[in-house]
């Protein structure tokens, strides 16, 4: 009997020591760095943003821009985020965890807006997230591009 209770014990501690930690892994919240998925900087490293929950939504804000001085204004936006800086914008809206698990490209997200500061255009939005790599797809209509973007430790 004794040996049982150890043995339930061990396992319970075991799914919850490692449930947490896969948990953890996949949330949305962090610093990411985005990478350049287009143009002459395709590939290089283009800023760092971070993602943080607000009134049971994610929304995503510019922290850092690499490829451009800190500060950089938004030319290009629309409305109040006209000629606005970049560094410290709120680009990402209205995300929400979906409860969908896709096996290659993780945890979803979905329902919110994403806002291009090199353009200016807002998309509807899903991202999904495995370990370290989250992968953001903006759509207007049918037609959608995607990125991937990674962690900052």
């Amino acid at each position: 009997m004794k040996k049982y209770l150890m043995f339930i014990s061990i396992c319970v501690f075991a799914v919850v020591l490692f449930g947490g930690t896969v948990k953890a892994e996949n949330e949305i919240t962090g610093i990411w760095k985005t990478v350049s998925d287009e143009g002459s900087d395709k590939g290089k490293a283009k800023s760092h943003v971070e993602i943080f929950e607000k009134d049971g939504a994610y929304i995503g804000k510019v922290i850092k821009l690499l490829l451009k001085p800190q500060d950089t204004l938004c030319d290009k936006c629309k409305g109040d985020l006209k000629n606005k800086p970049v560094v410290g914008m709120i680009f990402l809206q209205d995300m929400k965890k979906t409860g969908k698990l896709d096996e290659e490209l993780g945890e979803e997200y979905a329902g919110g807006t994403i806002m291009d500061p090199d353009n200016g255009k807002t998309y509807k939005c899903k991202m999904w997230v495995k370990g370290d790599v989250l992968t953001s797809r903006g759509y207007i209509g049918f037609l959608y591009r995607t990125q991937q973007w990674f962690r900052v430790k």
